[in-house]
């Protein structure tokens, strides 16, 4: 082994960084953070199905396009406002949503109108009217601000490009001996290269340990999203916190056995958001949380219990001072003409004109600032916020 991929490696058992320099500066920040408005951006890869999710109740076209789908979940549903129902494994944001500190979106779209997952992931995190690999619409939003963000991934995601955001994900490999570091100090004391490279990992892992705790070593939780909210939370906590983070859950490409799979999807979100909150405590107050995906699926369910890709689904909005408790969006409805391409939910707002909105009114941004980062939508004038 090279001596570059062992110390490489060696930096990997403390904490995973692309950017050590930048988290060190991130998570040691010493200004006051009192009050600060915060963002989390909450990716849901593989195109969750909003009508198993967000559930309208009143279409009767449903239980016809549905039958086995509706009838997995129609007893158990948590019913909304206007005939709409959460899935029954979202009780946490039932209850936030009875709060008034959830808001519900139906039918939006990226306006992405293909159907590839890995080119409406980035459609979705540029927030342009095309994939832009280099820039994202959280990265811009926090250079037009100067805020400081973390993704909680192994690098950089899209929507984070072009900012100086920083990474942090939790080593799956063995922590090293404190004998072996002070060996690796000795070894490269010479190699100014080296040397600097290990002296950041170290000091960025005295940092997370101290803000992330014993979690950080329960290897065995590591990849769970709860785990990962807790850590997110602690990591955005207190004067030391960043200003906005992102988050990501996978498993929602649902082609067969949806329902099983699904209400086990739906039960991890709706925990790791619970966590999250918990977690920021006071700043729960301060914090706005946003879910959405690349695409929807398809309104009639499959041949093998599934659905698959379509185009608009749903999105959420919530926070401890979000103006919620009422779904927003308009219904298009699921007769066979009302449908997009007589096959999917049709779209009806755009979702990066709620992602304006909602770094408008957090972050008060200006409407030029607001241009720079979604040139293309206009904010929504509803108010997002109460206070």
């Amino acid at each position: 082994m090279q001596r570059r991929q062992f110390i490489k490696s060696m930096a990997a058992t403390l904490v995973l960084f692309k950017t050590p320099n930048a988290v060190a500066k991130a998570l040691s920040a010493t200004s006051p953070k009192s009050g600060n408005k915060k963002i989390i951006w909450v990716v849901l890869r593989g195109a969750m199905d909003s009508l198993h999710t967000l559930v309208p109740t009143f279409d009767t076209e449903l239980s016809v396009l549905r039958p086995k789908l509706l009838a997995s979940i129609k007893d158990d549903l948590l019913m909304l406002d206007n005939g709409f129902a959460l899935h029954p494994s979202l009780s946490n944001l039932h209850q936030w949503y009875k709060k008034g500190e959830l808001l519900p979106i139906t039918a939006v779209s990226s306006g992405y109108a293909k159907r590839s997952h890995f080119d409406g992931q980035d459609y979705l995190e540029s927030g342009l009217t095309n994939i832009d690999h280099d820039t994202g619409w959280l990265g811009r939003a926090v250079n037009m601000k100067e805020k400081q963000a973390l993704a909680i991934a192994n690098s950089t995601p899209i929507s984070l490009r072009s900012s100086e955001a920083s990474t942090w994900y939790p080593s799956q490999l063995k922590e090293a001996d404190e004998d072996v570091y002070q060996a690796l100090m000795k070894m490269y004391q010479n190699d100014e290269l080296l040397i600097n490279r290990l002296e950041d990992g170290l000091a960025v892992k005295e940092m997370a340990d101290t803000m992330v705790g014993d979690r950080a070593l329960n290897i065995k939780k590591k990849g769970q999203f709860i785990e990962l909210s807790k850590s997110c939370a602690n990591l955005m906590m207190g004067n030391n916190g960043v200003d906005c983070a992102m988050l990501e859950l996978g498993g929602w490409d649902t082609h067969n056995n949806q329902a099983t799979r699904l209400s086990r999807q739906l039960k991890a979100l709706d925990q790791g958001l619970k966590a999250l909150k918990d977690g920021l405590k006071d700043q729960w107050q301060d914090t706005v949380v946003v879910v959405a995906t690349e695409f929807g699926r398809t309104v009639k369910e499959n041949g093998t219990g599934g659905t698959d890709h379509g185009t608009a689904s749903a999105m959420f909005i919530a926070g401890g001072s979000v103006n919620g408790g009422k779904v927003l969006g308009n219904w298009p409805g699921l007769k066979n003409n009302q449908l997009f391409e007589q096959r999917d939910l049709m779209p009806t707002s755009n979702t990066f004109s709620w992602l304006a909105t909602v770094v408008s009114q957090q972050w008060s941004l200006s409407d030029n600032q607001l241009k720079a980062v979604f040139p293309h939508v206009d904010k929504r004038t509803v108010k997002l916020f109460v206070g």
